[in-house]
């Protein structure tokens, strides 16, 4: 039967309580959040019911602490003089002890004439096994009363001073958990300290296997780790009031979406929330945009679809972190119905076709060029001449992709029906290709994009004008003395770094392109 967890008085008085069926509680906090004095204020409530670990404090927290329900208190409840000034060092000690108890469990009942006398399973054999299992090919061998370890492919025998921080965090915390009493609730600070991602998945995911007797409250500001714990039930400790000892904290809705990592990584932030496509290394997006929306997180999540459903799904639970989330795509070949309807969502569309097209906005390109040094309507005229000239020689091409983009949106808002049999669809798809009419928007397009060409509307190519290759053909890196494309890029990025004129009018320019200035 699931027990109870009470959780401590939050700021309005209150204090509430988390049915634990899933037996694990994440309790999640930004540093200095007041989430380790919460994690203290549950374990003061469990009284005898809490067992604590910390593989941070067990490796380097030297003294003679036993505090109730620790390793250290079993340590001096064994009635035995068991050395050790570190808790895993302890830890070590209590575990050969207990296997020297049971060998001589086993002798001196041999020896009564017991034939049926067996060794058991002591908890280093389950330690050893869990090891082995972490680290497969390595050894745990018990020599000289003293732990010994040996890894595949090598002769040489070593003793646990000598095994890596991880390795001993892995030691201890499987150790520690197989002395966790009978049904306890394990306080675990933070369960990923030492470890790689994948072996900190691996490793809990066993613990909790062998244990699935006890209750796993874990107290982390580590996200991935949260997130590796999808079916806990979540508390977010915001801030801590010392003065009324009550903390600012959110209890995640039950079955709520946000326990992936796209969430928590954005969980502590006060700030609003933009997610963005691409990654913030390689892609311009997650380049320029922090250096832009200066007010926002800015969270890349590499698709477009994963920006626009994490924009959805962030803002459906504004209740619970009362925080606000844009999301910005790329135009591409949308319509303006796709555009405005993805508008309504929060989510923005620049009138630009593509990133790169921000990058040859006219007053981008006239900011970068007197930075420079350079005349910045010759270079803006003949960016924008050379940008049009290109666009003049594949505009059927690109009124192809439009139509065919139209087309196949058009198609699959007529397939997204409910049809009680084949004769319904198709009847319903009969006659489709004369009702979408391709020839006709592909000549619409054209009629369109050939207006822009006479008119010399440079902002409409740049809305309409798909062409990864557009940035270098429009030669306006070497008008500015430039090697390259990427040459550009970085200057003007660094432009908005220096945070002087220039980027103002950059910045200035990229919002607008949002309809935001």
């Amino acid at each position: 039967m699931a027990i109870k967890i009470n959780l401590p008085a939050s700021g309005d008085g209150a204090r509430h309580e988390i049915p634990l069926c899933a037996r694990q509680l994440v309790v999640i906090g930004a540093n200095g959040s007041g989430k380790s004095r919460f994690a203290l204020s549950m374990a003061h409530d469990l009284g005898g019911r809490g067992f604590r670990i910390s593989a941070l404090d067990a490796l380097y927290l030297q003294g003679d602490a036993a505090d109730d329900g620790s390793v250290s208190r079993l340590h001096c409840a064994a009635g035995v003089a068991l050395g050790g000034k570190t808790e895993f060092d302890r830890l070590i000690a209590l575990l050969l002890h207990d296997e020297m108890s049971n060998l001589l469990s086993y002798k001196l009942s041999r020896a009564s004439g017991r034939k049926d006398a067996g060794l058991g399973v002591t908890r280093l054999d389950r330690l050893i096994e869990l090891w082995q299992e972490i680290y497969p090919g390595n050894r745990m061998l018990i020599e000289s009363e003293r732990l010994q370890f040996m890894r595949s492919g090598h002769d040489d025998i070593y003793a646990v001073n000598r095994l890596s921080d991880g390795e001993r965090a892995v030691l201890y915390l499987g150790g520690a958990m197989l002395y966790a009493p009978q049904g306890a609730v394990v306080m675990v600070d933070n369960p990923e300290m030492f470890l790689h991602p994948t072996v900190m998945q691996a490793l809990w995911n066993r613990l909790e296997q062998m244990r699935p007797d006890v209750t796993m409250v874990y107290t982390t500001h580590d996200l991935e780790f949260a997130s590796s714990r999808p079916g806990a039930a979540i508390v977010w400790v915001r801030n801590y009031d010392p003065a009324s000892v009550t903390w600012d904290y959110s209890i995640l809705p039950p079955g709520s979406p946000l326990g992936e990592e796209m969430y928590m990584t954005i969980m502590g932030a006060r700030k609003p929330v933009l997610f963005i496509e691409g990654d913030s290394v390689n892609s311009i997006d997650g380049r320029l945009y922090p250096l832009v929306f200066k007010d926002y997180t800015v969270k890349p999540l590499g698709s477009c679809n994963k920006v626009i459903e994490s924009t959805r799904t962030f803002n459906d639970l504004n209740s619970f972190h009362h925080m606000v989330s844009t999301g910005i795509v790329d135009r591409d070949r949308r319509t303006d119905a796709e555009v405005e309807y993805l508008r309504r969502k929060n989510v923005m569309v620049p009138s630009v076709a593509e990133i790169e097209n921000i990058m040859l906005l006219e007053d981008v390109v006239r900011a970068a060029a007197a930075a420079r040094g350079r005349n910045e309507n010759q270079v803006a005229k003949r960016v924008r001449q050379n940008v049009i000239k290109l666009f003049a020689g594949e505009y059927r091409q690109q009124a192809l992709m439009h139509t065919r983009h139209h087309v196949k949106r058009t198609v699959e808002y007529r397939v997204d029906g409910r049809f009680g049999s084949i004769d319904e669809l198709e009847q319903h798809m009969a006659g489709l290709v004369d009702e979408i009419a391709p020839r006709r928007i592909y000549e619409q397009y054209c009629r369109e994009f050939k207006g822009y060409i006479s008119d010399g509307d440079y902002d409409g190519v740049l809305r309409v004008y798909n062409r990864k290759s557009m940035l270098p053909c429009s030669n306006v890196a070497p008008m500015l003395g430039l090697n390259n494309k990427d040459s550009y890029i970085n200057y003007v990025l660094r432009l908005l770094r220096d945070d002087g004129e220039p980027a103002c009018r950059i910045r200035t320019a990229v919002r607008h392109c949002f309809n935001l200035e």
